[in-house]
């Protein structure tokens, strides 16, 4: 039964019954309310390669966070951006508060999503109890939240490990027993936020103004930062320059603030206003300014003058990167969802005769998002569960998925037509969400910068390229030829690394973006062999093996001078097998 009004003009004379079923609402459901990994065939695929035994244990609570995801968060998640959080600056005193005020629909999806996570303590110890690693459950976890709603994932991930380690290194004993408190409920609760962005810019940290000033075992903080995510948190990783330090990068330092003093009273923490911003607006995002706050140094004891030990900002990138796997993975939600929206569309949507999802072309855009999508989703679980975790590979894994993100949403829009441009269509706020992943924790351009880096002081390309190797050595037999493209492409990435090293600075730099572009479709392609390998040991079938094809044929093969417009139409022939092993749903 409907649940609209019949129009008139549903009665008029070119009108019917048939045309009128192409547009019925109850045909365009989308991915909300579905259980999001009862329909993802990839996922429960992966879940099974890195869960082994611990599989038949782990699956009935993945279920349950499926369900969870799909549904309730997935309603609260579009809520939220329809009702934003707030900035109570004042009270009735005209004192300043800065309290933000979060929507209930955000309150009600944290309290579930805290409660049920599979990173919160007590599930790791059962977990652990029941002979299960339970990191790729939380990857998993991780996976569902980020096609609901990225914006959560920021507000319950942002910097919650970076404030647990550095305080329990190097806080004062009962600011640590502060800080366990806060984070009793796991890292991901909510509680914590980096700030680094100051008007001079998040890139050039070097330039920031924030003053600290030794107070007794503690520091009073003053400065203003420009863009804090979380703002509503409780404890925060400020970036500040000690009196009397440096004015550069080896003169910053971290500090730990807290909403609260050691005496109970407010802390010296002012928000000057929320940012209204294009989209995660289920993140209170702001201009934050501190005001001798009490702060705490979070680095080795040394003098003001020596800014910590000189390699604060240092220690802190060593945390960033995974940071950067984190948005990474808010850019495969983003296009993990924006396919599964589209899908749903294709199929539902009726064009020239016939579903949308029956157009050659429409099933090659659609083929086309699978396989990118995949190979980010093989990109990003090798970053975070592949051993050992490469040093280079989290700021290329964020290079590929926080741009598929967008791209994706994009064409998420482009198929749902001038629907998919409207807020009542899920597919408009995928993209608006999407579109801070290039920007939070570093643009391309750093990231490019960070590849330099990795390969000229640790040589990070050798452990790298050793890995692409032992991935295609995992490819199926059946397919030698993927595979000798994808092993010769290898060898190839070593001689363009090698060349780039010899490079004049200033155009070495200018080539960091397509030799990391390289860098990222080779890698891409070795891990899609790989599961390639996996599948045929687990099922002995060959779909992967199609999608790792299909993926080396656009990114690595040579084109040609007819720009391959003659190849094997496999995207076609096999769409089913493509579209049935992505997405299972209406």
């Amino acid at each position: 039964m409907t649940s609209y009004l019949t129009e008139s003009f549903d009665r008029l004379p070119f009108g019917s019954a048939e045309k009128a079923r192409r547009y019925a609402t109850e045909r365009y459901q989308g991915a909300a309310g579905l259980n999001w990994y009862d329909c993802d065939p990839t996922l429960r695929f992966l879940m099974r390669r890195h869960l082994g035994d611990g599989f038949g244990w782990a699956e009935p609570r993945l279920r349950e966070m499926g369900a969870l995801m799909g549904g309730p968060v997935a309603a609260w998640a579009e809520e939220t951006d329809r009702n934003p959080p707030r900035l109570e600056k004042y009270d009735r005193w005209g004192r300043d508060v800065s309290e933000v005020v979060m929507p209930p629909s955000f309150e009600a999806a944290r309290r579930e999503i805290v409660a049920t996570s599979f990173t919160r303590p007590g599930f790791v110890a059962e977990a652990k109890r029941a002979g299960v690693d339970p990191a790729p459950m939380g990857v998993a976890w991780s996976y569902l939240l980020d096609q609901a709603d990225i914006g959560m994932a920021c507000a319950l991930g942002t910097g919650g490990d970076m404030v647990v380690r550095l305080a329990e290194l190097f806080a004062p004993e009962d600011v640590k027993a502060r800080v366990r408190e806060l984070f009793a409920a796991g890292e991901m609760s909510g509680e914590a936020a980096q700030m680094l962005t100051e008007r001079s810019g998040g890139s050039d940290l070097g330039a920031l103004e924030s003053t600290a000033s030794r107070d007794g075992d503690a520091w009073r903080l003053n400065g203003f930062k420009w863009f804090a995510s979380n703002a509503n948190g409780s404890a925060f990783v400020v970036l500040a320059k000690p009196e009397g330090a440096v004015d550069g990068v080896r003169g910053i330092a971290p500090f730990l603030v807290l909403r609260e003093r050691r005496d109970g009273s407010r802390n010296g923490v002012r928000i000057r206003r929320l940012k209204d911003k294009l989209g995660t607006r289920s993140v209170a995002s702001a201009e934050i300014e501190f005001t001798d706050a009490e702060a705490f140094l979070l680095a080795p004891g040394s003098s003001a003058g020596e800014g910590g030990d000189g390699k604060g900002l240092a220690r802190m990138m060593e945390l960033t990167n995974g940071a950067r796997l984190g948005i990474s993975m808010m850019g495969l939600g983003c296009a993990r969802r924006a396919l599964v929206e589209s899908l749903c569309y294709a199929r539902a949507r009726e064009v020239f005769g016939t579903s949308l999802i029956e157009q050659p072309l429409m099933r090659r855009k659609l083929a086309e998002l699978i396989v990118e999508t995949e190979a980010a989703q093989a990109l990003v679980f090798d970053g975070y569960l592949g051993r050992p975790r490469l040093r280079i590979g989290a700021a290329l894994i964020k290079l590929r998925a926080a741009r598929l993100g967008v791209t994706a949403a994009s064409d998420a829009i482009e198929i749902h037509g001038g629907n998919g441009y409207i807020e009542q269509w899920p597919v408009a706020r995928i993209l608006r969400d999407a579109q801070v992943n290039p920007i939070w924790e570093g643009g391309d351009n750093i990231l490019c910068l960070d590849v330099r880096r990795a390969i000229e002081r640790q040589d990070a390309h050798e452990p790298f390229l050793e890995r692409l190797t032992s991935a295609v050595q995992q490819a199926p037999a059946g397919d030698d030829a993927t595979a000798g493209l994808v092993s010769e492409r290898i060898g190839h990435l070593r001689e363009a690394i090698d060349r780039w090293r010899g490079l004049d600075r200033t155009v070495a730099e200018a080539r960091l973006y397509p030799l990391a572009q390289y860098m990222a479709d080779v890698y891409a392609a070795a891990l899609l062999l790989e599961q390639a390998g996996w599948e045929r040991a687990d099922s002995g079938e060959d779909r992967k093996a199609l999608v790792a094809r299909l993926y080396a044929r656009t990114h690595l093969a040579d084109a040609g001078p007819l720009r391959a417009i003659d190849a094997p139409a496999e995207d076609l022939d096999r769409f089913k097998d493509l579209a049935d092993g992505a997405f299972i749903g209406v």
